[in-house]
């Protein structure tokens, strides 16, 4: 088996430092007769590149979360890739089991048809009663037995291919350099849940090291004292256990148990979503710091658009498993072109009470906004950077729009 398979870098910008390509994550939920699958995130694809804030957005329930656990392999992946720094870091094969299942039902219905229409040509004619009737019949057989033969080598060939592809896959998700994920870490949503309540904040923080097999317990305690300074604790809370910190001190702890290590990206799940307003701006500040210090990558995953805007280079806005709209901060709120985008931002809250008392919700109904019957959305590039889930009638609409906004 060959080592695990790069990622072809024409496809992507050389500064890319992680590519997501046609996610899908589904979970199995209930058991026996009631066991049903949720698509929590369906077939999403985006890339980040080395050194930006690239933010993902939605509404709760849309799958940003799962998205960030899949992609640092909290969860296995039903179908897709993922590639970091130009090696596949996991993948699912479900595509490529479909893709034996319902090429081998098409092959079979095909040689069905093929072997009626030969028995129907053979019926005609014997009906002719011609004189070299038997030498017409082999003719008829043989050409239609060519036909079997040629699909059948088809989806033989194809089986094989799809068969080594998922090989690669199991081969790929079992011998990953664990130095290159140690690269990936996450800071979690719940600063209370995310921390062990029976180990010392020091054993916390200290503890990937210990994975990674950095085991000198005079390092590694240095290195804890000089990551609580960085993050504005004191190194006395060492010693000290969760439930002794408030929850804006135990989100400190877990970014600086992922900062630790020393790493390249940083995938931020909603990190402060649980705290305080008031602490909230310490938080992002703080991160923005780290950012420069560490020269990070972050995947920033929020529900809150007032934070991301500022905080964020690109967003990508999710709804109900996948990508709607993808491009900057700036073009993001200057033109948002997504019913579901714009329902978003008509939601952000504003300061002013008489702007606020003013200010008019829009509604997002897919079922009402959308016609999808006869032509299904795609993920286009609408301008430069601009990426929207449309089809060609949208499209036509979306770029009439913002012509409309750019003569005003």
């Amino acid at each position: 088996m060959a080592k695990s398979v790069k990622f072809k870098q024409e496809l992507v910008d050389r500064d890319t430092i992680l590519s997501v390509r046609h996610l899908k994550q589904f979970f199995t939920v209930g058991v026996g007769k009631n066991k049903f699958r949720t698509k929590a995130v369906h077939d999403i694809s985006f890339d980040i590149q080395r050194g930006e804030v690239f933010g993902l957005v939605g509404e709760s329930g849309c799958g940003k979360t799962t998205t960030g656990r899949s992609i640092i392999r909290l969860y296995d992946i039903t179908s897709g890739s993922v590639y970091f720094k130009g090696h596949r870091i996991t993948a699912g094969d479900r595509w490529n089991r479909k893709e034996i299942k319902f090429s081998t039902l098409r092959t079979q219905r095909a040689i069905k048809d093929l072997k009626q229409k030969m028995k129907d040509d053979i019926q005609d004619a014997r009906s002719e009663k011609q004189e070299n009737n038997d030498e017409i019949i082999a003719k008829i057989k043989k050409q239609y037995d060519d036909q079997i033969k040629a699909l059948t080598s088809e989806l033989q060939t194809l089986i094989k291919v799809q068969k080594e592809k998922i090989r690669q896959i199991a081969y790929d998700n079992k011998h990953i350099d664990p130095a290159l994920l140690s690269k990936i870490q996450m800071i979690f949503q719940d600063p209370v849940d995310s921390l062990d309540p029976r180990m010392t904040v020091e054993d916390i923080i200290q503890e990937g090291l210990m994975i990674q097999g950095q085991r000198n317990k005079k390092e590694n305690s240095q290195k804890v004292v000089e990551v609580l300074n960085q993050v504005g604790l004191i190194p006395e809370y060492a010693s000290r256990y969760p439930h002794e910190f408030s929850g804006g001190q135990r989100q400190r702890i877990g970014i600086a148990r992922a900062i630790i290590m020393n790493p390249e990206l940083l995938i931020c799940d909603e990190p402060i979503s649980a705290l305080d307003v008031s602490i909230r701006a310490q938080i992002i500040n703080l991160l923005n710091d780290l950012k420069e210090q560490y020269k990070l990558t972050i995947l920033f995953i929020a529900h809150d658009l007032s934070v991301v805007k500022y905080f964020c280079d690109r967003i990508a806005v999710m709804y109900y498993g996948e990508i709607v709209e993808l491009t900057t901060s700036e073009e993001l709120f200057k033109h948002p072109l997504h019913p579901y985008t714009k329902a978003l931002l008509s939601a952000i809250p504003k300061p002013d009470p008489i702007t606020e008392r003013n200010r008019t919700r829009i509604p997002y109904n897919p079922m009402t906004d959308h016609d999808y019957s006869k032509e299904k959305p795609t993920l286009q590039e609408i301008r430069p950077g601009h990426f929207v889930l449309a089809n060609s009638a949208e499209i036509k609409k979306y770029n009439a729009e913002i012509k409309a906004i750019d003569a005003k």
